[in-house]
């Protein structure tokens, strides 16, 4: 392995970036905030898009687990996730699997697959920074001007309509990268939501495009639940996100039966409908039993009346005589 070309701290403090962030940049280059990188020996090398196309793009080391997006010339290495983070991003995910499979107007993409971000910067020479990202999931609708979906295709070449991000939180310099240098081009680039997923709570946010080219947060309704502006329909609650219920539950909870198996809801609501036809069935056979026996009943008695009348008036004749 050639020795990496390193600049330093590149990943965090880009020459390109305009003087409206230098607060951020320097928060995030502080020598004692450093990630270790010894996992990821390219992490900061300069190379061109063409060189992260042919060698970057996908992992060059069989023996190493690491993937590089590329930030306007300088590879940054993906942080590693935790089992928590894991198993929250791949729950979500299978919500908005279930959302498509469903509505079939938007494709997701993952598996380190990158999309290609473009930023105006007037403080770059070539007037924008262009970086490539692998969100751990991006929304792309079928609308989008730039298609998806071919089987030559190995990253997207244009821009998601939202992205979801499982926050990286084993340093400050992570920590930051996506809450905020991330959260501020993905709004610059035009992602239209951005949802930052953390399994302890206190960095989840969700956010909304505003027009001003801002995003604003996605505040939860009075029942706590998000409800996307990207994607008609969905909709889920906070509190789920750290229960993470399996799709059974949510297919017959009314905040996700609408696109979780709603053939399940429908099987299961129309079976409850039939039982209880069942049950008012039953309940009418046995008024009908019952009416019919208190009917007989009175028969009965009406007749053993007419009978002891008939042998009252024959003893009557007889005493007559």
């Amino acid at each position: 392995m050639e020795p990496p070309e390193r600049t330093p701290d590149a990943p965090q403090s880009q020459t390109n970036r305009s003087q409206s962030n230098s607060a951020i940049q320097t928060e995030v280059v502080s020598p004692n905030r450093t990630p270790d990188s010894s996992w990821a020996p390219d992490h900061g090398r300069r190379v061109t898009l063409e060189e992260y196309w042919e060698k970057w793009y996908e992992n060059p080391y069989p023996d190493l687990d690491v993937s590089y997006e590329w930030n306007n010339g300088i590879l940054e290495a993906k942080p590693l996730h935790n089992a928590r983070q894991i198993g929250l991003c791949n729950w979500f995910l299978t919500l908005l699997h279930r959302y498509v499979e469903t509505f079939d107007h938007t494709s997701l993409i993952n598996l380190e697959t990158g999309f290609i971000l473009k930023i105006e910067d007037e403080s770059d020479p070539s007037g924008e920074r262009v970086q490539v990202r692998k969100p751990d999931i991006g929304v792309i609708l079928n609308s989008n001007p730039v298609s998806w979906g071919a089987l030559d295709q190995r990253h997207f070449a244009g821009v998601c309509d939202m992205v979801v991000e499982a926050v990286s939180d084993s340093t400050l310099v992570e920590v930051l990268r996506d809450t905020e240098e991330k959260k501020r081009d993905y709004a610059l680039g035009g992602v239209k939501e951005y949802y930052i997923l953390d399994p302890d709570g206190e960095r989840m946010r969700f956010y909304a495009l505003a027009p001003d080219g801002e995003y604003e947060e996605i505040p939860p309704d009075a029942n706590g639940v998000i409800l996307s502006n990207v994607l008609a329909g969905l909709q889920f609650r906070v509190d789920d996100l750290q229960r993470k219920p399996r799709l059974v539950a949510l297919a017959l909870d009314e905040v996700y039966s609408e696109y979780v198996i709603p053939e399940h809801h429908v099987a299961v609501t129309r079976a409850d409908a039939e039982a209880a036809a069942r049950r008012q069935a039953e309940e009418r056979v046995e008024q009908a039993e019952a009416q019919a026996a208190t009917e007989a009943a009175a028969r009965r008695q009406a007749e053993e009346q007419v009978k002891a009348l008939e042998a009252k008036l024959a003893r009557l004749s007889n005493g007559s005589a």
